[in-house]
């Protein structure tokens, strides 16, 4: 489940703060409200977990002196801008800055909201993604992050501590939610690069003018570097690369050539959305095509990683019940057969979205699993509901390695507390761990 983002909204005239307030409240964000710039300054702190919407023209600070002071201290905070209408080449030069968009009173309420939402999306991105770099600094935590036994997963793993020590650039494709935000952390966690800058961009958040501005530069004084400058001699992400318009894609085309061989700055592009009749050959330029697809990687969907599925259910429950402080629920074998069969259209965020609402379910006392898959399925879609059968012994093999993985947890390692509620011989328990590769040690 998503969670609620904030909107610092900075305005001296207190019924334009209280209005912007009460509408964006409604709209699902959580607003604070703010008199001058210099009050904002004092609460929005590197890392502030949403957007900053401010009036152009204030007493004392202005809004483009303010603009500079955020993006001089997060370059990555969202700025909205609010000008009055001969303000709009003073709210341009703003975007050239870095301001992620401006409103022309009167505006349209709803045309706010809109962009306090792909705002906050951006901003929800540009955390995750510095989230990710910290915790991937040292390789046991990316083991422990891409979670799974299969032999995708096996094979995953390898292909990033290989290609990662490589440098050339590298293009990730696979469906939504696979994780592909997350291997082009780990291809920079591991490799030679691992200490300079990882800088990422979504090229589907904004259009082709502040693409340009973002990407290119010119820099402006005051302003954030250019991502080509921030990112020199470390790892550029375009995340949504078939979103980048034709003209930038020939710059960044003329980029590259200039690098030389080995590439001062690494590139990895991140394919997000396929048409049917249109492949991501067909969306990018065939120059900028051969550089980037030099490494590929096409990462599994959920569905065919078999029992990994269970694995990374049992880790998410776990993980939002330490974080809801209640107990985790119990998945009996009908449910585990259902989350193996389902056909996982939003691959790992779905089923990570699935985990926290079965534990708020589960605080409740009320809903189950079988129910949370069947919403999501009819609101996939009819040809979402179907899948491929599996061979019941990889139902039969996922379903008891879960069920002794979570009670060896329940009773931190206990073999004998283990073998009584799943009444098994110390034999056929031990032997059934070594079959799946669980060891006590994991436990005490």
């Amino acid at each position: 489940m998503a969670r609620t983002m904030k909107v610092a909204i900075i305005d001296d005239e207190a019924d334009m703060r209280r209005s912007i307030s009460q509408w964006l409240s409604l709209s699902g964000f959580d607003a604070d409200t703010y008199a001058s710039a210099e009050d904002a300054l004092r609460a929005i702190k590197p890392d502030f977990p949403g957007v900053v919407i401010t009036d152009m023209k204030m007493p004392g600070m202005d809004g483009m002196a303010l603009l500079k002071r955020l993006l001089s201290m997060d370059s990555g905070l969202p700025v909205i801008l609010i000008t009055g209408h001969g303000d709009v080449p003073m709210a341009v030069e703003a975007m050239r800055l870095g301001a992620f968009d401006f409103l022309e009173k009167p505006f349209d309420p709803d045309r706010m909201t809109d962009l306090a939402k792909r705002a906050g999306q951006s901003r929800r991105l540009t955390l995750e993604n510095r989230a990710l770099r910290s915790e991937l600094a040292d390789a046991p935590v990316l083991m422990r992050r891409l979670v799974g036994a299969s032999e995708q997963m096996e094979r995953l793993r390898e292909d990033i501590l290989d290609l990662g020590q490589a440098d050339a650039h590298v293009l990730i494709d696979g469906e939504t939610g696979t994780g592909k935000t997350l291997v082009a952390h780990a291809l920079h966690a591991v490799g030679p690069r691992a200490a300079r800058r990882f800088t990422s961009l979504s090229c589907a958040a904004f259009d082709e003018a502040q693409l340009t501005a973002r990407l290119f530069g010119p820099a402006e004084e005051g302003g954030p570097l250019p991502l080509i400058e921030e990112a020199r001699g470390g790892t550029l992400l375009l995340e949504d690369i078939e979103a980048l318009p034709m003209a930038l894609q020939a710059r960044l085309v003329t980029f590259l050539n200039d690098q030389g061989v080995p590439p001062e700055t690494r590139i990895i592009g991140i394919c997000n959305a396929h048409q049917p009749d249109r492949t991501l050959e067909d969306a990018l330029r065939p120059d900028l095509y051969y550089r980037l697809a030099a490494l590929k990687m096409t990462l599994p969907p959920l569905r065919a990683r078999g029992e990994d599925i269970l694995a990374l259910f049992t880790s998410y429950v776990d993980r939002f019940a330490e974080e809801y402080g209640c107990e985790p629920p119990q998945v009996a074998a009908q449910e585990a057969a259902q989350l193996l069969q389902a056909p996982w259209p939003g691959n790992v965020r779905q089923l990570v979205n699935i985990a926290e609402r079965a534990v708020l379910q589960n605080r409740r006392g009320s809903g189950s699993i079988a129910s949370l898959l069947m919403a999501d399925n009819e609101a996939a879609g009819p040809a979402a509901i179907t899948t491929e059968g599996k061979p019941l012994k990889e139902y039969v093999e996922a379903f008891e390695k879960m069920l002794i993985d979570n009670t060896m947890r329940r009773h931190k390692g206990s073999i004998v507390a283990v073998m009584e509620e799943l009444s098994l011989p110390r034999r056929t328990l031990n032997e059934k761990m070594a079959k799946y590769g669980l060891t006590r040690a994991d436990y005490v």
